[in-house]
């Protein structure tokens, strides 16, 4: 991924920034529900890897974080692990693991949130659907990576209990879709990266990255999310995401 600054000399103003911000969530708005499958891959620093089978199943919430199912379907010690996710806008997101070897579900404290995933790369924050609320924006200017012009903006998280200091996005400015984000710990260094690739478009309006690879430049160990298939609007309600489904999961 070549990265090719233009307009470094650019005022940073968070005015600019929320302005970006906002129109990338509105060109995101009306999905409705989606179903994906999916593989993850994860990779330690000597290069040696395992991939697991999932699902899952996304739901938008109007005026408040979108909710999500993760079920692990392979290999055979995580089957049946289930997380799910109900994002908040403002509040402390919500969230539960359900461990069928222990028959429990276990909640996600908030001041957990940027422990991993599973083990994999992704912390339990990064899993959270994308809200304005969540963030202070500044624009830092425009750039060109690999041949798309591109905004540049920082996030700050606005929840205390955030393992980032600040996010660097980069959005192509046609789609306004997440091409990298380089997040940074909480001593302000920089922790990992995540890059999207492989776009394709649905419903004629809704693009997905059926490629998205994080990469942790401290431990170089990394995790790639790959997505075989997607379908929306399949007719999931919010019924489908209450906690009691967890115990049910097939």
């Amino acid at each position: 991924m070549t990265l090719l600054a233009v307009s470094s000399q650019a005022l940073a103003t968070p005015e600019r920034g929320l302005e970006i911000a906002t129109e990338r969530k509105t060109r995101d708005e009306g999905w409705q529900d989606s179903v994906a499958t999916m593989e993850m891959i994860l990779k330690n620093a000597q290069g040696e890897s395992s991939t697991r089978a999932m699902r899952l199943k996304s739901f938008e919430v109007a005026d408040d974080g979108d909710k999500g199912l993760t079920i692990f379907d392979q290999p055979r010690d995580v089957k049946g692990t289930a997380f799910l996710n109900h994002s908040h806008s403002v509040e402390a997101d919500d969230q539960w693991l359900y461990l069928p070897a222990l028959k429990r579900v276990k909640r996600i404290s908030s001041r957990n949130k940027s422990g991993p995933f599973m083990g994999s790369e992704f912390a339990y924050e990064d899993l959270s659907s994308f809200e304005l609320e969540k963030y202070n924006f500044n624009y830092l200017g425009d750039q060109v990576i690999d041949d798309t012009q591109v905004y540049l903006l920082e996030q700050t998280p606005t929840d205390q209990n955030s393992g980032y200091t600040k996010q660097l996005v980069w959005l192509d400015k046609q789609h306004y879709r997440p091409l990298k984000v380089e997040f940074y710990d909480r001593k302000g260094s920089l922790l990992k990266t995540l890059a999207f690739t492989d776009y394709k478009q649905y419903l004629d309006k809704f693009w997905r990255a059926h490629t998205m690879a994080m990469v942790n430049h401290q431990t170089g160990k990394s995790t790639i999310l790959t997505t075989s298939s997607m379908a929306f609007k399949t007719g999931l309600t919010e019924k489908d995401f209450e906690k009691n489904i967890l115990n049910r999961i097939k």
